[in-house]
């Protein structure tokens, strides 16, 4: 987008469409970009142009048909030869390379397979902050792996120092506070090597994120009258916010098509029309996050509600935050990235395999984990997913606060964000009323994008 836009006949002015979905999703759900006029090409499609225009295709979508009467250990089997495979296919390059390597399975799984044909360079990033750190763990496992391991710790200063130039690197907002410590890692890894093998996408193959125990936990819901949700829902929006239960009661009566949107959902309906100025016209048209989502939800009808969920992270924030992020800042720094779990012949062979295996009561991915249990470190094969996380709550309370205030109080941001708003949601997260940190954290790297790229409102 960047190369685009220097063109005179560009103009940079905002989407509004996306900027609305961005304020959702964290991101800008595809075919749009944040800017009016620049669309993404979807995953899994080519384009041809010719003299009637730019036509689209799609060559490759995945389709889920489980398998259910397959025995377990038959897909246990399956899974550690189809991944061993690709980490092996991933590995030929003819110059130097190593794995990022964190706290949890999906990173250790690919440097154990790695470990097996070679000696690797290993690389983790992580903070002063001691319980959003994954150094101590992530260094255990490369010590019993045989690694050679670097480690960087990110500082506050660092991080934002950093962000004016990564906003520019990403060409378009994401609101993920992980993508800057991805840049800090990328760095690092390539004082080393040139190609680096990462974990992305196992989560949304093998169903390891914990919201995805939601429809077990919310089953109880399927034996009240359809009718009573529409009371307990009201009830419930009496109940003060932080009070326990709340949320149980207000997911539990919505379908899930109305309260699953991916793994983020930064502001609601009610919450983007108090951040934002935009006229009623341009609020009514692009408001409703559903839009997004809705296409995908009737492709994988008649599924169980856990692959639907897979289904709608795997088109939506898989491409548009996970591999966003991982793409645009290891190019930041040259570093080419890899991905193994989203080889094609692993992508097939998830398409098989019936939730039963994926999501049990009392963890995710079980599959992956019993294939690879013989290699991985026993603390590391039972860890619940982590995420990547980042101190970013405290920072926006300490380190933060004054650049932040800066941020919100000057510039032209008219009519995108409400500034009374928007500080007010700064001030109640500084004296601890709540936290507002990935709500700021959006408004912040929407104003840092706006900046970077000098666009008209």
């Amino acid at each position: 987008i960047k190369s685009i836009v220097e063109h005179p006949s560009v103009a940079r002015k905002i989407n509004p469409q996306a900027y609305l979905n961005y304020l959702t999703f964290q991101y800008v759900p595809e075919p749009d970009t944040m800017f009016e006029g620049i669309n993404k090409i979807p995953p899994g499609h080519y384009f041809r142009i010719d003299s009637s225009g730019i036509h689209l295709a799609s060559y490759f979508t995945i389709q889920f048909k489980p398998e259910p009467e397959r025995a377990f250990a038959d897909f246990v089997a399956e899974v550690r030869e189809t991944i061993d495979n690709s980490v092996n296919a991933h590995r030929v390059s003819d110059v130097p390379r190593g794995a990022f390597l964190s706290s949890g399975v999906d990173s250790t799984i690919i440097t154990a397979m790695m470990k097996q044909y070679e000696d690797i360079k290993t690389f983790s990033v992580g903070y002063n902050e001691g319980k959003y750190s994954e150094l101590s763990d992530a260094k255990k496992s490369a010590e019993k792996l045989g690694t050679e391991h670097h480690e960087y710790i990110i500082t506050a200063a660092e991080y934002q120092s950093m962000l004016p130039k990564l906003a520019w690197h990403q060409d378009e907002p994401v609101a993920d506070p992980s993508a800057i410590s991805i840049f800090f890692l990328a760095r690092m890894a390539r004082e080393h090597i040139t190609v680096v093998l990462s974990g992305e996408g196992a989560d949304e193959l093998f169903g390891g994120y914990n919201i995805y125990h939601e429809p077990t936990s919310l089953r109880v819901f399927n034996y009240v009258p359809s009718v009573l949700n529409p009371v307990i829902r009201s009830i419930a929006s009496l109940i003060p916010d932080g009070v326990s239960g709340k949320s149980f009661l207000l997911r539990g009566t919505q379908s899930l098509e109305n309260r699953f949107f991916g793994n983020a959902r930064i502001f609601g309906t009610e919450a983007k029309k108090r951040i934002t100025n935009l006229d009623r016209n341009t609020f009514g048209k692009y408001f409703d996050a559903t839009r997004i989502t809705k296409p995908w939800y009737q492709r994988c009808a008649g599924l169980d509600d856990e692959t639907r969920m897979q289904y709608i992270d795997l088109n939506t924030w898989l491409p548009g935050n996970i591999l966003m992020k991982a793409d645009k800042m290891t190019m930041a720094n040259s570093l080419e990235l890899r991905v193994p779990f989203l080889d094609i012949e692993v992508l097939k062979l998830i398409q098989r395999i019936p939730t039963k295996y994926k999501i049990t009561a009392g963890t995710t991915k079980y599959v992956l984990r019993q294939a690879f249990k013989d290699i991985l470190p026993p603390d590391v094969t039972s860890k619940r997913k982590l995420g990547f996380p980042v101190p970013l709550r405290l920072w926006l309370k300490k380190e933060f606060y004054p650049w932040a205030i800066e941020q919100l109080s000057t510039g032209d941001c008219q009519p995108w964000v409400n500034k009374t708003h928007a500080l007010k949601l700064l001030e109640d997260h500084k004296a601890g009323k709540a936290d507002n940190s990935r709500p700021l954290w959006t408004i912040l790297m929407f104003l840092l994008w706006k900046d970077a790229f000098r666009v008209s409102a």
